[in-house]
């Protein structure tokens, strides 16, 4: 047994000695088995659930999953993606104890939460067969529903695209650590106290998701590029394998930016603003492309991921070659037509950071 102690960061230039522990998994899987051995270890338990049931009182509507789902996803489109994480988070910080927040299910709300260092995110699944029997115990006012309907609920919460709405599958893929509850709850709760021994000591490593890690083979690739008004580079993968890569910079044969300076033209658009872009190098996204095509190397249902939102030629290529997903660091300021065009062909857009990219002379 671990001596439990506390997570030391800094922050805001204050010592802060709690950590917060985001829970997420599937129906059934044991999440509550988790608070309550937190909560015997000292944790302030927050929940998502507790929040919602609330709301759903507070208008007078049956408490059940489908209200749940209904209110959760009114809530986050009304106001953010992460707002009733937030809500509970700022909770959180005000006791200045250890917590949990209870069934993180969104992309956004992870994305929030991740921000601040003391946060943690802790995913628990189970066997289905299991998890139902689980379900079925408890005999809460939304789990008395038959087999059939439990597996279409939770289909219903685990692979949304939108990051306002469920998407447990995501969240759990986002993860720091990953919890398999098919044993006794005396096993179960062994494995809860090795992960928290970890957390609250400090020494882990946290292992980059597939997402993390192919953005940083993005930034070395980077390098490569030969323009500095945005060193851009791109990957293309699939399967957690990288099929291709590529970077901004001139056509074979052709002087670069950085040789001979910026080759500027400026674009008047409908609305009567102006842009400068330098036309002198070929897009990281369109050499990626290249590249796939002089290697004969199929990218259909890959993943692309860039710097910034393609410019609306490359997301012309990007629809065409069948890539499905696209992940930017940031957003590009002139890339609201190209947000469009992948929206209305089925691909998957999002951003690590809603920040627009600043370069020089924009």
């Amino acid at each position: 047994m671990c001596r439990f102690g506390f997570f030391k960061i800094i922050f805001n230039y204050d010592e802060i000695f709690m950590v917060v522990i985001g829970i997420t998994g599937t129906i059934g899987s044991g999440k509550g088995t988790v608070v309550e051995y937190l909560q015997s270890k000292g944790y302030v338990h927050l929940s998502v659930r507790d929040f919602l049931i609330k709301e759903i009182n507070k208008r007078k509507m049956t408490v059940n999953r489908d209200s749940m789902f209904a209110i959760g996803n009114e809530l986050r489109e009304k106001h953010s993606s992460s707002y009733i994480v937030e809500q509970l988070y700022a909770e959180a910080l005000k006791t200045g104890k250890n917590c949990i927040i209870e069934s993180v299910r969104t992309i956004g709300e992870v994305k929030k939460l991740k921000k601040d260092k003391r946060f943690v995110l802790l995913a628990i699944d189970a066997d289905i067969n299991k998890r139902y029997e689980r379900i079925l115990k408890r005999n809460s006012e939304t789990d008395a529903v038959s087999f059939q309907t439990f597996m279409e609920n939770e289909q219903r919460e685990m692979s949304e695209i939108d990051e306002r709405k469920q998407n447990i599958q995501a969240c759990m893929k986002l993860a720091n650590f990953t919890l398999y509850n098919n044993d006794s709850k005396e096993e179960f709760n062994a494995k809860i106290e090795r992960i928290i021994c970890k957390i609250e000591s400090g020494n882990f490593y946290i292992r980059p998701t597939w997402d993390e890690y192919f953005l940083d083979v993005l930034d070395a690739v980077s390098k490569r590029a030969t323009c500095d008004r945005g060193r851009s580079g791109c990957v293309i993968a699939r399967d957690n394998q990288i099929l291709v890569t590529g970077y901004v910079g001139s056509p074979k044969g052709f002087s670069h930016c950085d040789d001979e300076g910026h080759f500027m033209k400026k674009v008047m658009h409908d609305d009567g603003t102006i842009t400068n872009h330098c036309v002198r190098t070929v897009h990281a996204e369109q050499n990626a492309i290249c590249q796939a095509a002089k290697m004969g190397i199929s990218i259909d249902g890959a993943t692309l991921y860039c710097k910034m939102t393609p410019c609306r030629t490359c997301a012309m290529l990007i629809i065409n070659c069948g890539i499905v997903r696209v992940v930017c660091q940031k957003k590009y300021h002139a890339g609201y037509e190209s947000e469009m065009m992948f929206k209305q062909s089925g691909i998957i857009l999002e951003y690590i950071d809603n920040e627009v990219e600043k370069y020089e002379n924009q």
